[in-house]
């Protein structure tokens, strides 16, 4: 991993987003306009990003503000990374987001042009495929960079961040690419996807103290916080990257993944298909559960995840890994998360610090981890294991070692 780019409700930008994150003094939520009126009218949003400025002006109203975010993470990965796209082989170059959603403020804006009778249908916007297609941050990312190798995205739900990331590595494992731009994005802060959640009972009721909202493994969760956001990653093949003295962020040692079959939404309380994903994660990387020094859980904040995942953690693992949770801050950015917590996973790594899980005041009894809680740990990580699980049972893990 040779670059990295966020876009959060923590902050824009890398430095920003993980001075935020290592600090873990709570959500960071807030009331979001477009929610206005709606039963939770609440997220982890970035009302500071100007898709104007990001992408510029010409091209920002062509793209959903899912897109937009991908766009931007994705610049700030190339620049850290230090590779110039004017001078790749573009066929060597692919590109694998993941995303769940795409374009939902697109198709809400088009669909209300749709139905209103002084609009109607010659209104709708010869743009709404594009806008709205899930593949198309894939696609407009490889079209500013000009990465002509493959090109898709993951659609697995929660776990679609994840997902990229260990498909990216399997293109670079297989030979068709030198480089591949990976990661995640998603924008789904607008009233149907929001208040969908909101009915199904899998958000908070802390709807009067925002800045507490999302505590995972604390025994007073209720249910996680929705963000929006993007992370992008360049991974690049060992001998590549150390061929141009690229500085080496983590690497990308093991992928794993797997199905509960269980559930459309719950999942399995033994956490059996997670611990499958995790024993492969750690096979293919040719390591042992006992050199695991540090868990980034999925760790969403509510009931039934922290719990279930919890005892596969100890189950697999033991007591012995330093556990959080970057949602206590970032909020759960559904196909991004995993990607924001590959990023914030490597930069443990590097930096040998695990941030907080905030707003973690009493753990749960059932939780019998070391959470880490209250202050950042400064700690030497070696090994690493990122989790992260959606609905449908989809289950993916990374395993992230030191350069």
């Amino acid at each position: 991993m040779t670059g990295v780019g966020l876009v959060t409700s923590a902050g824009i930008g890398v430095s920003a987003a993980w001075e935020r994150v290592s600090a873990g003094t709570g959500t960071a939520a807030s009331r979001v306009p477009a929610l206005a009126g709606m039963p939770a009218d609440f997220a982890c949003w970035v009302p500071d990003f100007n898709g104007a400025k990001a992408v510029g002006r010409k091209k920002a109203w062509r793209l959903d503000r899912c897109n937009q975010f991908a766009i931007a993470a994705a610049a700030e990965a190339l620049a850290d990374s230090g590779l110039d796209p004017a001078t790749w082989d573009g066929a060597r170059v692919g590109v694998v987001l993941g995303n769940g959603i795409g374009g939902a403020a697109t198709w809400e804006k088009q669909h209300r042009t749709l139905l209103d009778p002084e609009l109607g249908p010659e209104r709708v916007s010869a743009l709404l495929i594009p806008m709205l297609s899930v593949n198309m941050s894939a696609g407009y990312v490889a079209i500013e960079c000009g990465a002509k190798g493959p090109n898709f995205v993951t659609a697995t739900a929660c776990a679609s961040g994840t997902t990229a990331v260990g498909m990216a590595r399997e293109l670079l494992r297989s030979g068709q690419c030198d480089v591949v731009i990976t990661g995640g994005t998603e924008a789904p802060l607008v009233p149907s996807i929001v208040t969908g959640f909101s009915q199904m009972g899998a958000l908070t009721e802390r709807k009067t103290d925002l800045a507490s909202a999302s505590r995972p493994f604390d025994v007073d969760r209720d249910g996680f916080v929705p963000a929006e956001g993007a992370a992008v990653l360049v991974l690049e093949r060992v001998e590549h990257a150390r061929a141009r003295g690229a500085e080496i962020h983590a690497m990308v040692s093991g992928y794993g993944a797997s199905a509960d079959a269980h559930h459309a939404t719950a999942p399995d309380p033994e956490g059996q298909g997670a611990e499958r994903a995790v024993r492969a994660a750690l096979r293919d990387a040719c390591l042992p559960p006992d050199a695991v020094d540090h868990v980034n859980a999925h760790g969403t904040s509510t009931p039934l995840n922290d719990v279930s995942e919890a005892r596969m953690i100890r189950r697999v693992l033991g007591d012995r890994p330093a556990v959080n949770s970057v949602k206590g801050v970032v909020g759960h950015a559904l196909g991004a998360a995993g990607a924001i917590e590959a990023v914030t996973t490597a930069l443990t790594v590097q930096h040998g610090l695990i941030p907080p899980t905030a707003n973690l005041e009493s753990q749960d009894p059932a939780v019998e981890l070391d959470v880490v809680a209250k202050a950042p740990r400064q700690t030497r990580v070696e090994v690493a294991v990122s989790n992260s699980f959606g609905f449908g049972g989809q289950n993916a893990v990374l395993v992230l070692t030191s350069a």
